[in-house]
């Protein structure tokens, strides 16, 4: 049988036809190839508990995420490279041809089950542009199989960390000005020998006993307002006495690695709100002898226990040391 050259769903009673190479790794073998997504979207389905493939998208996955690929793609920003992982279930009737090196199927709406990429072709279902997609098919696999295969895609995989997502987003040029700013301050603390927090920051994963750069990121988020149009520049000379003041603090009150702990880094550049605007008050310039006046009250009514296990929230161990700077007024 002559099969058409088609590019798009024509409907399910139809016969596809798609060139493919076929790989063995370890038990089994499967067909890489490109598909339209359109055809993708037609044919594929999520959970073969669900009888209708569009409702169980629905209910199985999140549309919001789906919506934002479809987006991503109608807007032309990138690529989706990745395979997406297919079974084909029996309604496929899913045929080898060695001599042509082609596959052909059913366009039925069951045609395959998805093993991994599920959120990608329910945004290609959204999207009004089509295009082609880098597909793997299984075939004749047990329930067993399609459940292992599943597990081990999802389990083996390791998935890229925030943290180094943050440190190449500037080589990308995805970064917002809020994320540049905070990622030329975060490169201040890092790299000058005379931040109170060389040494103790990772840009690009997490590991213990440094700060993170997501961590240090979403505790100086808060601040941006009170910077206003500042450089990073100016903020690292206006927090850098502040930090140091702070990290004093703490070994004063023989808790020297708390700063560290992501809850007490948190409360404490929270907590430059109110100590940031005391020093200008009383001092005019910040440098970390001011904020050592007007923290110390605060180290002094705090107990060690409460910065080396400090609460799960921050904002509880925020209440804490702001609560501590109040000092009792006398009038002589």
């Amino acid at each position: 049988m002559n099969l058409p050259r088609q590019e798009e769903y024509l409907g399910e009673n139809e016969l596809l036809s798609y060139s493919v190479s076929l790989v063995t790794q370890g038990q089994h073998r499967f067909y890489t190839l490109t598909m339209p997504s359109d055809v993708l979207a037609h044919t594929c389905f999520v959970s073969t508990r669900q009888e209708d493939p569009i409702l169980g998208f629905q209910r199985t996955l999140d549309e919001k995420r789906a919506q934002q690929i479809a987006d991503y793609i109608d807007q032309g920003l990138g690529t989706i490279p990745t395979s997406i992982v297919l079974s084909a279930q029996e309604a496929a009737n899913l045929e080898y041809n060695s001599n042509k090196k082609t596959i052909q199927f059913k366009a039925a709406k069951r045609a395959f089950l998805i093993i991994d990429g599920q959120h990608r072709v329910f945004g290609f279902s959204k999207a009004s542009t089509k295009l082609r997609v880098p597909v793997v098919i299984y075939n004749n696999l047990t329930k067993r199989d399609e459940s292992r295969l599943f597990i081990d895609i999802n389990t083996k995989q390791r998935p890229v960390s925030p943290e180094l997502l943050l440190d190449i987003k500037k080589l990308a040029e995805y970064e917002s000005n809020a994320e540049r700013l905070l990622g030329e301050v975060f490169d201040h603390f890092l790299v000058d020998p005379t931040s109170p927090l060389y040494g103790l920051l990772s840009p690009t994963d997490k590991t213990k006993g440094k700060i993170t750069r997501v961590t240090f990121n979403i505790s100086l988020r808060a601040l941006l307002d009170t910077f206003g149009n500042s450089s990073s520049e100016e903020i690292f000379a206006a927090l850098s006495p502040y930090v140091r003041a702070f990290r004093e603090g703490c070994e004063r009150v023989n808790a020297s690695n708390a700063i560290v702990n992501a809850t007490v880094f948190r409360a404490m550049m929270l907590l430059f709100l109110e100590v940031g605007q005391k020093v200008k008050d009383r001092f005019g310039r910040y440098t970390t002898d001011n904020f050592t006046n007007v923290l110390t009250p605060c180290f002094q009514r705090t107990r060690t226990n409460e910065l080396i296990k400090p609460p799960r929230s921050y904002k509880d161990l925020y209440d804490k040391l702001n609560n501590s700077l109040k000092q009792t007024y006398t009038l002589y």
